[in-house]
């Protein structure tokens, strides 16, 4: 008689985890998490590890205004906050130049070809230098001005936003009551849409003594300095200054 197969008994399957009503599934991490940038922390004063010192003479206050004027512009034109714009340097550099030029071939001109015969391209070449140099000077006093610093920065809130800004300075004269200050006028514009659609936009004057970020040997306390100018814009972006 053949012999009876046994079937192998099948291993048997795992039982199914209960499933728990209270478990809340994990949240997972936004997209893209350093879109979100608190501007507050980015308007921080940079540490004062391996800065520069500015020292400057403090009975001056063009010197003074220089200075803040540059401390200015390295701490709002910091990656993370604002692309600085040189228009303004760009068509004065290009207006001086060209002058420059205009009077480099009017002079090799008039040097290599006889007095009577370059005479009229003289008087051309000195009339177009002189109209350049006019234009130079009423563009820096009519249309840059005061303009110490223009700024632009693009962040994305569910579409692309423009921001930017415009900050001018000047150095007030001491009074009797008042020493020389540092004056700030801060013009700030946000929009989407290549410009088309306005989210809002600010204006704020502000104003220090220069005594407050210079010490008696003209020492400039920059971290001081980042921190006011930081408050100022801080203020205007987030749309507390009229």
């Amino acid at each position: 008689m053949a012999p009876r197969t046994r079937k192998a008994a099948s291993s048997p399957s795992p039982a199914p985890t209960p499933a728990h009503d209270d478990e809340v599934p994990p949240v997972p991490p936004p997209k893209d998490a350093s879109a979100v940038v608190d501007v507050d922390a980015l308007l921080a004063p940079v540490p004062g590890e391996g800065r520069d010192e500015v020292k400057v003479n403090n009975a001056s206050a063009a010197d003074m205004k220089h200075a803040c004027d540059d401390a200015l512009k390295r701490f709002l034109s910091r990656p993370d906050l604002f692309k600085q714009i040189h228009t303004h340097t760009d068509v004065r550099l290009a207006l001086g130049w060209l002058s420059v030029l205009v009077a480099g071939a009017t002079g090799l001109y008039g040097w290599r070809v006889p007095f009577e015969q370059s005479k009229p391209a003289v008087w051309v070449g000195v009339i177009v230098y002189i109209v350049l140099t006019v234009v130079q000077t009423l563009y820096a006093y009519f249309v840059e001005g005061d303009i110490v610093f223009v700024g632009k920065r693009k962040t994305f809130d569910k579409r692309i936003v423009t921001e930017r800004i415009t900050i001018t300075a000047r150095a007030t004269p001491s009074k009797p009551t008042a020493p020389p200050a540092y004056a700030l006028g801060l013009a700030y514009v946000r929009s989407a849409a290549g410009g088309k659609t306005l989210l809002g936009k600010g204006r704020t004057q502000e104003e220090r003594p220069f005594t407050e970020f210079f010490d008696v040997k003209g020492v400039m306390d920059q971290e001081r300095f980042e921190r006011w100018v930081g408050t100022v814009v801080g203020r205007v972006m987030d749309g507390k200054a009229q």
